[in-house]
């Protein structure tokens, strides 16, 4: 399986096409007014329109009542939904059952008593997002920049397909392919020259790194 790419945090239509002309395959779209990534729904809408038909889009979201996840569903209309808070498997299969889009659930990671978590969403989400666990200086629940021992994933992931986040950058993705067979390499700070801030050029240098890590993934997998 070849690896795809999210961009996660896209702001603006310029880093959007950047993105898509890199070949990413999935564009993220912050509806948390905490980070500096925060679109509105509003925003997510024109962005979502511009990207329909060219690259997925997720609308990410940290907690979410059910009147955000009514309004993302018939503003933005996402063609998946990733919950990046505390959200219990239970809350996760209402959301799906609520919004009918694909679900990415993301697992904040520690140790490798965190990565069996995921297990708890089998059957639930569409795709397990394994992300760095914020350390207690940090407020937001992804897009830090930390990364966690990719080693922990070893034995314990699940059997399925699944996501990986936290840290990486153009330098080190092939290698976090390569130790964890995820088969999505999903980046924010990794790319950007100041919070919230992405460069194109990063985008692509990304995207080119992660896309060459992936014959190392497959050989790994076989």
């Amino acid at each position: 399986m070849s690896v795809k790419v999210k961009i996660c945090g896209v702001r603006t239509p310029a880093i959007l096409d950047a993105a898509v002309a890199a070949g990413a395959d999935y564009a993220g779209l912050v509806v948390f007014p905490r980070s500096p990534r925060h679109v509105t729904v509003e925003e997510a809408q024109s962005l979502a329109a511009a990207a329909r038909g060219r690259i997925a889009t997720v609308a990410v979201l940290v907690d979410p009542d059910d009147a955000l996840i009514d309004r993302v569903v018939d503003i933005v209309d996402p063609d998946f939904i990733q919950l990046h808070g505390g959200e219990s498997p239970a809350r996760v299969a209402a959301i799906k059952a609520r919004a009918s889009r694909g679900i990415i659930k993301a697992v904040a990671v520690s140790d490798s008593d965190d990565v069996a978590r995921g297990a708890d969403y089998d059957g639930i989400a569409d795709m397990i997002l394994f992300d760095a666990k914020p350390s207690s200086g940090h407020v937001l629940p992804g897009g830090n920049g930390v990364a966690f021992d990719w080693v922990r994933l070893r034995g314990v992931a699940p059997s399925g397909p699944f996501a990986l986040s936290g840290g990486l950058n153009a330098d080190n993705v092939a290698a976090a392919i390569a130790i964890t067979g995820a088969v999505v390499a999903d980046v924010s700070s990794g790319v950007e020259t100041a919070p919230g801030l992405k460069d194109a050029a990063l985008v692509a240098a990304f995207i080119a790194a992660a896309k060459a890590g992936a014959p190392q993934n497959q050989k790994k997998a076989s």
